[in-house]
């Protein structure tokens, strides 16, 4: 295992010997005027405690919001890395009780991030399901690598039909019919459009029976609601088309808006209306530069991955764009 791997599940036990110690020091506590000074000297007295595993090795325990803080360096959103702390929480529990947790479906920022600092635990195993490979919403499932041992049973599919020849429904209409039935968006993943079919869907198992009964219209067309096997996915690989454009810059109103064959001055409008997203995350700088593996998203252009970027003799920038079709 690199040296970067950490054991988390114990962790979190300083949190507990801190606590302790604390409150049978109490009146040390409410004596000394500088509380914050008597915790960060205690903290740094704690940092070398250690304790035994399942196994009898003695472990380290390294300071949890030291930690924590180091795992989550360069989420960057503010929202994003709330939620990876909760998933964070979810992975201590499950190593510290030797038992196999699940997220519900998380946004691709937060699966991201999530997965990122996850793997980066000596004790914790995560798998990542959203039924099908280019999946955006999945949900991960934690736990020590013992536990963990097979992919579980934590997500299901469900096909909806109907009549959708002369009412077409997108992916808006089937979501907030699929909303409107009182579920959570957590508890849905990604919907598969399949024309004048209908759609599928990804939904947690203990939803399915719910969702068969109560679905019964998208929009104006009574639809039928039923459970699917995962196999029977039917998705198609995204198609795309690839080009290089020359750069003064990695600016993203200038890289999007060469990939999107619109104007600079309108991007920055976009942008200005929260209408551009790096990674899922909205922007609202014009400035904000872009990297290679970069993923641009546009309200109702579509979406653009940054792909090799090379620098030129004279000092431009050639950037190979992936445009999804």
């Amino acid at each position: 295992m690199a040296a970067t791997t950490t054991s988390f599940g114990t962790a979190w036990c300083l949190r507990r010997v801190t606590q302790a110690f604390a409150l049978s020091h109490s009146h040390t506590l409410r004596t000394n005027g500088n509380n914050l000074s008597f915790q960060r000297t205690l903290t740094s007295h704690l940092l070398s405690f250690s304790t035994s595993s399942d196994s009898g090795a003695s472990t380290t325990v390294q300071a949890s919001k030291r930690e924590v803080d180091v795992l989550l360096k360069g989420v960057g959103e503010k929202s994003v890395e709330n939620e990876v702390k909760h998933v964070l929480e979810m992975a201590r529990r499950a190593s510290l009780k030797r038992e196999i947790l699940h997220t519900n479906f998380l946004t691709p920022p937060v699966l991201k991030e999530s997965m990122r600092v996850l793997e980066k635990l000596a004790d914790i195993k995560a798998l990542a399901q959203g039924g099908y490979p280019q999946a955006e919403r999945c949900r991960i499932s934690v736990g020590h690598p013992d536990e963990l041992t097979s992919d579980p049973d934590v997500i299901s599919a469900l096909s909806i039909t109907g009549n959708f020849q002369f009412e077409p429904c997108s992916h808006g209409d089937f979501l907030g019919s699929i909303l409107g039935t009182g579920i959570a968006r957590e508890k849905v993943g990604d919907i598969i459009l399949q024309g004048e079919q209908g759609a599928q869907i990804i939904v947690v198992p203990e939803l399915v029976e719910f969702l068969t009964s109560a679905l019964d219209k998208v929009r104006n067309v009574p639809v039928t609601c039923t459970k699917i096997p995962l196999i029977s996915l039917d998705y198609e690989p995204p198609r795309t088309k690839s080009f290089k454009t020359i750069e003064a810059s990695l600016r993203v109103d200038a890289v999007a808006s060469a990939g999107f064959k619109i104007s600079r001055s309108k991007l920055v409008d976009m942008i200005s209306n929260g209408d551009v997203r790096i990674n899922w995350i909205p922007i609202t700088t014009k400035g904000t530069t872009v990297k290679s593996g970069d993923l641009v998203s546009v309200s109702g252009l579509g979406r653009l991955k940054i792909g090799e970027v090379n620098t030129t003799k004279k000092g431009k920038f050639a950037v190979e764009l992936i445009r999804y079709l």
